[in-house]
């Protein structure tokens, strides 16, 4: 049972009585009064256990996109049901108005909406649904909170997808450029085409030559169908806070930003999130779907507070890749990535494909290193110095192995991956 701001003003009205006749008469008398019909409004209200409710279908939405939670009552009772329904959702989900006033008619059914505005990737769960039911007075009534099952899937925001068009006409251009600046391994034949000057002498192509009594050289464009496969780090450094999202959420940007360069470049990609064990895996996806199921794969990973297992990662690489491919390590470069085993593993695949290492900076890194009006900013500064040249060295390494290093503030590592990506492409280094 249930009481309502109508029991308490009620309750209230007794000092009326009690200030006319201050007798504990009077007092149990009026107690007795309010009681009865407490009981007697919360007996005479709808029933909640015969109120059936269910849950609409949430399809998934993006971070900071608006959804909504609608759910179904119907009155399977004999009395007017008139009360007030709450539907809970966890923090993250952002549902502010989740209070909804009911008054439904026994037989009939009626549909509530709260509106969500989620503020974190995942699956977000509701809480139970409280439902409370008034009495003809309003002053009590019954109540019983009961699990209404859903999930809401929100997927990566994708903010970077603004700095696609850019590089998909970066892209085009690379396409329709001549022989000179794109010659090289790995480059595919496109067409022939009367020379003209300034044309490297190595594109001549001297059969069709001979054949049209002209000069004639080959054209080129990127090679496509290249294999692209995305490691996604899930591990402890992943979990460090870069503003106001974690590291790892920089690192799915970057990943669905290369992942809509690649395939429109005619690239295969795939991608897999591991820490110590696989947290997803998306592969042999058509070149349409694989956008969407990406981030529908990495929505729900979060960053697990283990160190990783780059030899695994190593093997989940052999097992994959047969033939030279690009092979991306998105990850953290710090101190600890010697003894994590990360150089290693970077530099012995960097032997049969090309590696590249993307890392998102700390922007308050370079904030701590100019600090200097306290002693304790000193220390600060201290640290972060020490901690910029241990993670300069580990660059040197791996660069010095021949693997290419990416190291960005987290709003800045999504583009420059790309064009990373798109000047190995246009060097013939895929």
């Amino acid at each position: 049972m249930s009481i309502t701001w109508r029991a308490v003003a009620l309750a209230a009205l007794g000092l009326v009585p009690v200030l006319l006749l201050p007798q504990m008469a009077t007092v149990g008398t009026w107690l007795l009064i309010w009681l009865a019909l407490v009981i007697l409004d919360a007996a005479l209200a709808a029933s909640p256990a015969k109120v059936a409710i269910t849950r609409g279908r949430l399809p998934a939405v993006r971070l900071t996109e608006p959804a909504t939670s609608t759910l179904t009552l119907v009155n399977t009772g004999g009395r007017r049901l008139r009360g007030v329904v709450r539907d809970a959702w966890q923090p993250t989900a952002g549902a502010e108005r989740n209070r909804h006033p009911l008054d439904i008619q026994p037989g009939e059914a009626r549909r509530v909406s709260t509106p969500l505005l989620p503020v974190r990737r995942g699956d977000l769960l509701p809480h139970r649904v409280t439902l409370r039911t008034l009495g003809p007075l309003g002053i009590a009534g019954r109540q019983r909170s009961i699990p209404v099952p859903g999930t809401l899937r929100v997927l990566p925001e994708f903010s970077s997808r603004r700095h696609l068009p850019s590089r998909l006409a970066r892209l085009r251009e690379m396409d329709g450029r001549s022989a000179v600046n794109v010659r090289g391994p790995g480059t595919e034949f496109d067409s022939l085409r009367e020379y003209v000057m300034g044309d490297d002498v190595r594109a001549i192509d001297w059969r069709a030559t001979a054949r049209r009594q002209e000069m004639v050289v080959r054209t080129w464009r990127p090679e496509r169908d290249r294999r692209v496969l995305i490691v996604l780090d899930t591990a402890r450094l992943s979990a460090a806070r870069l503003g106001d999202a974690p590291r790892l959420d920089a690192g799915i940007e970057a990943a669905l930003l290369l992942t809509a360069l690649a395939t429109r470049a005619g690239d295969r990609v795939e991608l897999v999130a591991v820490d110590r064990e696989v947290r997803a895996r998306v592969s042999g996806t058509h070149a349409s779907a694989v956008m969407s199921t990406m981030a529908a794969a990495v929505a729900p990973v979060h960053p697990r507070l283990v160190e990783p297992d780059w030899t695994l990662v190593a093997q989940l690489v052999r097992d994959r890749l047969s033939q030279r491919a690009l092979v991306v390590l998105v990850t953290a470069v710090e101190a600890s990535s010697v003894e994590t085993g990360l150089v290693q593993v970077a530099a012995t695949l960097a032997g049969d494909h090309q590696v590249v290492v993307a890392s998102a900076t700390d922007p308050e890194a370079e904030a701590l290193r100019r600090g200097r009006e306290t002693s304790a900013d000193l220390f600060d500064a201290a640290a972060a110095e020490r901690a910029g040249l241990e993670r300069r060295a580990v660059t040197v390494e791996l660069r010095r192995a021949g693997v290419e290093v990416v190291e960005r503030l987290p709003d800045d590592l999504a583009p420059a991956l790309a064009d990373t990506y798109l000047a190995l492409k246009a060097a013939g280094r895929l």
